[in-house]
Formats: C-alpha cells, sequence, structure tokens
C-alpha cells in the first residue's frame, strides 16, 4: 500500500486518518501562537435510556396498586427495572449508585496510610467519603471579563441526554480558545468553543469523577490563572485568580490520580503547587529558597523508594540538584493533622483555603510533570535539563537526573512504572529505569527538538513496551523497546547500577562528557569542589547506552507537531495552531493478537550496543 499523507504502515497495521478537527476560524494569515496546542481526553459512558416497568404477576392477573390495596397489604420497594427488593435487601444495595456520583467516590487507595505519611493526599481523617462539588457560575450569564466568549452547538443539552453507550471527548486550546469535540462524530463544529482574555496553556480533565452528567476541567493559563470547568453544564470557578498565589504562567497541570478535588500546577517560576477545587484563594506568600529546606516532613516508613539521604549543599544557598524547597501554609495537612484537633470556627477557615502546599523545584521553568501510576512520585523536567522524581507524599527529592544537553521538552511514565521517558533539546529520548537509578536506553530519530510524548497500551506480549513522539521536525516516530533490555550487559560503562537504597556519591563521579549544559545554568558546583551530591545523577557518555532505533517514521506536511496521545480506537496528533489528527488504528491495542502485534522490538533488533 502506498503512504501518503493520510496513512502510514506500521508493522501491525495501516493507520489512516478518519477525521481531523480544526481550530474555528481557520485563516492562513494567522499569526504564529504563542503557546502550543495541548491536547487532554476522557472516555464516558452513557447509560441505555431506561425502560418503561414491566407489569408483575399481580398486575397480568388483573391487580396492580388497586389490587394490593384491596387485600390491605404493601408491596415491598422495587427496583427501576420493575423487581421487587427482598426483605433483606436495601434500596442502596438494590439501586447502585451512579458513575461519579458522591457515593461512588472513594478515597485514594494507593497512596497508604495516614501513619506512613503527613496525610497530603489522604483521605479526611475518620475516612468519611467527600461529596462531590460543582462550579458555581453560570459562563453563559457570567459578567466577568475573563471570559469573553461562549459558543455552543444548537440543543447541546439534548444531544448529551440522548448518547448511549461510550462517547469519546477531546479538549484542546488554540490561541485564547478552548475546544471541545467528540470523537468520532465528524461535526462541522465543536461541541463548546469559550474564548478567554487571556491565553490558555495547559488543561486536564478528572477521569476520577467523569460521569455522564458531569466532567471536571482544570484550564491553566498565562496569567496563571486556574478555571475549574464543567462543561456539560458551562458552570465554572476562578483559582488562582488574578494570580493571587502565583502570577507566573501556567506551564502543566495534573489531576491527583483517583482524587475528586486535588490538582498540581507547575509554573515558569520553577514551582509546583497543590490545589484543591473546593478551596478558596488564602492570603500566601512563598518563603525564598535558603540551604536549608523548611520541610520537615516525615517520609514514608515503605515502598520501593527510601528516603532521601541528607546531603549538605553550598552554605547559604538552595541547591535545586539536591532538594526541593516547600513552604508549608498554615492551612497544610501536616500542620492540621499535626495540632491540638480543635474544633473551632478558625481551624476551619484554615483547611478551606489554597494552596494546599508549595513546591519550589527548579530555578528555571518547570516544563512539564507526571505522576507515577501508583500516585506516590512526580517526575517533573525543567529548563535546567533535569529530570526530577519527586516523592509527592513526603514533599521531598528522591533523585535527579541530567539530560545530554541542553533543556527537557516532555516526559511520560509507562504504565506499569518501571520507566521515565524524556525528550528534549538534544534530540533524543531518554529511557530511566527510576528504581535502577539509571539511564537504560535512548532513542535516536529526530532531527530537533522533540515536542511531545506518550505510551501506548501495554503490549501482548508482556515484553515490549510502545510509546510515540513527536517534534520540531514535524516527525511522528513510532518506538518499541524491550524489557530484555534490562538483563543486557554494559559495554564501556562506567555508570553504575545502583539500588534505590544506596547512598552512593554520584556527585565525586562526574565526568566531563556527562554535563549537559554550563555550570552556571545547571547551578552546579565547580567540578573539584568538595561535598556530595547523593540525589544527583550526570548523564552516561554516548558509549555507555544502549541505542533504540525507530520503528516508524512518518513525515507530516504540517505545522509543527505539539501533541501526541494513544487511545484504544486512535492515535491522536496534534499540530501548534491546534490542527488535529485522528489517525484510526489497525486494531484496538486491547485486542491485538500475538501475530499482529509489532516484532520489531526484539533484543536482537532494537539495540545497537556503541563500543
Amino acid at each position: 500500500m502506498m503512504e501518503n499523507e493520510l496513512t502510514f504502515v506500521a508493522p501491525e497495521g495501516v493507520y489512516s486518518v478518519t477525521e481531523d478537527h480544526k481550530p474555528f476560524p481557520v485563516t492562513h494569515n494567522a499569526p504564529a501562537p504563542i503557546f502550543p496546542t495541548r491536547l487532554s481526553t476522557i472516555t464516558v459512558r452513557f447509560p441505555a435510556p431506561k425502560q418503561p416497568a414491566t407489569p408483575g404477576l399481580g398486575q397480568l392477573l388483573g391487580g396492580g396498586k388497586d389490587f394490593w390495596k384491596e387485600k390491605g397489604l404493601t408491596p415491598g420497594p422495587a427496583r427501576e427495572d420493575g423487581v421487587s427488593v427482598s426483605s433483606g435487601e436495601t434500596p442502596e444495595d438494590a439501586t447502585p449508585p451512579d458513575v461519579g456520583s458522591s457515593q461512588d467516590v472513594a478515597p485514594p487507595t494507593s497512596m497508604g496510610s495516614q501513619d506512613q505519611n503527613h496525610g497530603l493526599f489522604s483521605p479526611p481523617v475518620g475516612g468519611k467519603r467527600r461529596a462531590l462539588s460543582h462550579p458555581k457560575h453560570n459562563m453563559r450569564t457570567t459578567s466577568s471579563t475573563f471570559i469573553t466568549r461562549v459558543q455552543a452547538i444548537e440543543g447541546l443539552a439534548k444531544t448529551l441526554q440522548s448518547k448511549q453507550g461510550e462517547a469519546t471527548y477531546l479538549f484542546y486550546n488554540s490561541s485564547k480558545n478552548l475546544y471541545w469535540v467528540e470523537a468520532g462524530v465528524k461535526a462541522k463544529e465543536a461541541l463548546v468553543r469559550v474564548a478567554f482574555a487571556a491565553h490558555p496553556t495547559c488543561h486536564d480533565v478528572n477521569h476520577a469523577t467523569a460521569s455522564h452528567e458531569h466532567l471536571d476541567l482544570i484550564i491553566g493559563f498565562q496569567t496563571g490563572d486556574l478555571i475549574w470547568l464543567d462543561p456539560f453544564s458551562l458552570r465554572y470557578g476562578r483559582l488562582n485568580k488574578q494570580g493571587r498565589i502565583s502570577n507566573s504562567p501556567c506551564t502543566a497541570v495534573r489531576w491527583v490520580p483517583s482524587s475528586p478535588n486535588l490538582f498540581l500546577v507547575s509554573h515558569a517560576d520553577g514551582t509546583i503547587i497543590v490545589y484543591d477545587k473546593d478551596r478558596d484563594d488564602g492570603v500566601f506568600t512563598a518563603q525564598p529558597p535558603t540551604a536549608s529546606p523548611v520541610s520537615s516532613l516525615r517520609p514514608p516508613s515503605n515502598g520501593l523508594v527510601p528516603p532521601p539521604v541528607d546531603s549538605s549543599p553550598p552554605a547559604g544557598e538552595w541547591n535545586p540538584l539536591d532538594s526541593i524547597f516547600v513552604t508549608i501554609p498554615p492551612w497544610h495537612p501536616v500542620n492540621a493533622t499535626g495540632s491540638s484537633g480543635g474544633s473551632g470556627r478558625g481551624d476551619r477557615d484554615k483547611a478551606t483555603k489554597n494552596p494546599v502546599s508549595h513546591w519550589k523545584v527548579s530555578k528555571r521553568s518547570v516544563i512539564d510533570f507526571v505522576f507515577s501510576p501508583d500516585v506516590k512520585y512526580v517526575a517533573a523536567i525543567s529548563e535546567d535539563g533535569c529530570l526530577r522524581v519527586i516523592d509527592a507524599l513526603a514533599e521531598q527529592l528522591v533523585d535527579c537526573y541530567a539530560a545530554y544537553f541542553g533543556s527537557l521538552t516532555c516526559v511520560a511514565w509507562s504504565p506499569d512504572g518501571r520507566f521515565i521517558i524524556t525528550g528534549g533539546q538534544d534530540d533524543l529520548v531518554n529511557i530511566f529505569s527510576p528504581w535502577e537509578q539509571r539511564v537504560i536506553a535512548r532513542c535516536q530519530g529526530h532531527s530537533s527538538f522533540l515536542s511531545a510524548l506518550a505510551f501506548d497500551d501495554p503490549r501482548c506480549d508482556g515484553r515490549t513496551y510502545r510509546f510515540g513522539s513527536v517534534g520540531e521536525d514535524n516527525k511522528l516516530i513510532l518506538w518499541d523497546f524491550s524489557s530484555g533490555i534490562l538483563h543486557r550487559p554494559k559495554l564501556h560503562s562506567h555508570h553504575h547500577r545502583l539500588s534505590m537504597g544506596s547512598s552512593l556519591s554520584l556527585g565525586a563521579r562526574r565526568r566531563g562528557d556527562a554535563l549537559t549544559a554550563d555550570h552556571s545554568t545547571l547551578h552546579l558546583p565547580p567540578l573539584g569542589a568538595e561535598g556530595p551530591l547523593p540525589r544527583y545523577h550526570p548523564a552516561p557518555s554516548r558509549n555507555e547506552v544502549a541505542i533504540v532505533q525507530p520503528v516508524l517514521v512518518k513525515q507530516l506536511e504540517n505545522d509543527i507537531l505539539t501533541a501526541v496521545a494513544f487511545l484504544p480506537r486512535w492515535l491522536l496528533t496534534g499540530s501548534r495552531v491546534g490542527h488535529i489528527k485522528m489517525w484510526i488504528r489497525p486494531l484496538p491495542a486491547t485486542s491485538r493478537k500475538n501475530g499482529h502485534a509489532s516484532r520489531a522490538a526484539t533484543d536482537a533488533q532494537d539495540l545497537d550496543w556503541v563500543s
């Protein structure tokens, strides 16, 4: 089959564009967007229409309600399907709550028990479930000058009410607009387009609270403002209004997985801030970083990653390669749970403010971050060329890895938690094993800065990982690598494998060819300076790391690519101006057979060991 702009052939079959979405209006002379397009996706299951109750035996015999009254009897409560509830069954047991209802929201279970951490992401004391809240302000009738226009398709409410089965929705930003479209529906216009006074820079939809009646979407802006939006009802709330907490541009936003209310926002000033959508903005001023972090939180007592080893940063200066600096507000969980437990009004007021916590991560902009699948750690990348693995429970730095050259631009964590991949200005994809504290491999194939990375669902053979990348070279590249790479001997390697319990000083083993940038950019001490940096891992040289070759390289004739995402039915790509292409996949990722799965990532083919 001949390839063209709308098709390409991968080892598992043919990908072809079935639909595309463009921002409105499309103008050829429009100026280049200041902020690139980001993609958020969510799949919502809509219930089947309710059927009328089936008549029971009494009604078929001419009874019904009058029949029971004549006999002086009271029928038991009935389910919606017309079947009576037994005497030992309560109505709550008989009719399960709808997805997304307050009864269905369970507290996060993967964060550990309350006695293992300070409770930043833990459920409320007493284990009570938190009822879902909704935004208060109507976007259609708002007088806010921050929202300049709202455009929705005619009959949006009826369209949503008539939905059945699963629907996949996409959210993307372009210029000062946010678009909401439905995948698989070739509509001429978006379901909703919202225009703002400021540029939206990032957004994320909460999968934990998604239902057929409600969605929680957080949008970050260049002004630092945050909008909490329910696109179904077009109601919204504002956080960090006019930059009260931080006026630095938002660079990324992520909901805490399994949490109905907590999310994290990274900023261009090198910070990551924890927010609660249900709290108001508090009066808050971040403390300036010092050599001794103010955080004295107790690290977890178990888990795969041990608490960071104490080190000695340069006197009088905070070293971002060795720690993060945490400013703890008065209403932080460590203060709330560690207080005398008073129940006065003042204590309740303290517990209702934002931010929940404030992390100073880098002296340069934090570009992006992702959660580990178990929600215990955060992988953050920044302009200083470092990947930082942060213990989100203890709010402490675990490891800091340097890029081979330049800044890092994108990051993803594998679904099984074993690997972190990063892309950067060195045109490389780096594969890290955080559990072994080392770089596993580098991927060569791009000829310009990388823009976005995404993992596919786990491969059916259980050994091969698939991910995709896009860059400013307009290349879409698919990569496979095998878990067998972990067991290969390393040739001429001076970059030792470390167990997670190791406290070896990597700072003493730094090499000149391993540095990623000048020392002033990375805020490194001189090469000959004494003092260990146990958390810092310099980049290994080229002859120390395996090389992974691409499975497929597709050159797209389009604007610069800035987004990529995998869905069961589609592969999505997005350009800088907001042109979204949906490539139909040969087979759903969950149902591929071994014979159709890619075999290009065998140990003998995907690694090029350089001696």
